[in-house]
């Protein structure tokens, strides 16, 4: 798609700072990371979102997020990992080329998701497992 940065990316049409490739995928640096060493990975082939890749493109994109994962921990010291995908505007997704980020965690890091666990209402939970489970 002409108009995807992404997929620009993946063609070699535009800057990024490369980290790895493969047939089916492309890690790059993201350019606004979130803690030293955020990276992001796609499939070569564009797709939308995590509803659109194919399965064996979304294996290939964990294999290589994975990878990345362990990267982080050997080389750059970090203490944990966070693999991160957004599916939809109301999830934050805000390039529509599937990708996950691999954000490496470091114990005195500023980041914090905007998510807080709580508990949650019994009822409302078991009527969501019901359907999902339909």
């Amino acid at each position: 798609m002409d108009d995807c940065i992404f997929c620009r990316i993946a063609a070699g049409e535009a800057p990024a700072e490369l980290v790895y490739s493969d047939e089916q995928t492309i890690a790059f640096m993201d350019i606004n990371p979130a803690t030293k060493g955020h990276a992001l990975v796609i499939p070569r082939t564009h797709r939308k979102d995590l509803l659109e890749v194919e399965e064996e493109e979304l294996a290939a994109v964990v294999r290589t997020a994975r990878r990345l994962a362990k990267r982080a921990l050997e080389r750059l010291g970090a203490d944990g990992v966070n693999l991160l995908n957004s599916c939809g505007t109301a999830a934050w997704q805000t390039v529509f080329h599937f990708h996950v980020h691999v954000i490496p965690r470091y114990n005195d890091d500023p980041l914090r998701l905007p998510w807080l666990p709580k508990p949650g209402e019994p009822a409302e939970i078991a009527a969501a497992a019901a359907a999902l489970r339909s």
